[in-house]
């Protein structure tokens, strides 16, 4: 049973739609700074090692979308592309694997789309969650409403970065 102001945890079991944008300027932080160093380092995932990338979250992606949940990611990136950028590429051949609907947009093209000033999760249109980081630093923890106002804005940029994003697929840096 979810509270009056449910968490991520019990949003993400219980929605029919996840929709996540990511404005993908930090650096990788928190969970992602040693896979981030291994990857500077040299080390790619092997696609056909499927034990050796497989992780929590993609058996909480793999689930929602066994029980028909739509799950997509976009992702406004700027070019030339970040290191960043280039490991977050570089892995997303694992969220794909696991069911996430993966998008690209790159910055220019997304000059004249009004943008929250977060990066959001977005749950069945009516929740919001706020990814709220500090400067490139670890993440401030979560911040979930059901704003009606904060709601429809986010439908409205996701709609406008899904018309023009790419799928991951012919996403090329």
């Amino acid at each position: 049973m979810m509270s009056s102001k449910p968490t991520f945890d019990e949003l993400m079991p219980a929605c029919s739609r996840a929709y996540h944008l990511e404005v993908c300027a930090s650096c990788a932080v928190g969970c992602e700074a040693g896979p981030f160093a291994d990857w500077r380092a040299g080390y790619r995932h092997d696609p056909a090692n499927r034990g050796a990338w497989w992780r929590p979250w993609l058996d909480l992606v793999s689930g929602a979308v066994r029980r028909g949940v739509v799950l997509r990611l976009a992702r406004i990136v700027s070019e030339p592309v970040s290191e960043y950028t280039r490991f977050l590429c570089a892995g997303t051949f694992t969220n794909v694997a696991a069911g996430e609907q993966v998008r690209w947009l790159v910055h220019r093209r997304a000059s004249d789309i009004a943008l929250p000033g977060n990066d959001f999760w977005l749950f069945d249109g009516e929740w919001v969650g706020w990814d709220h980081s500090a400067g490139g630093g670890p993440s401030l923890g979560e911040d979930i409403t059901n704003d009606l106002v904060s709601a429809e804005l986010c439908t409205q940029a996701l709609d406008s970065v899904g018309a023009r994003a790419i799928p991951h697929s012919e996403y090329k840096i």
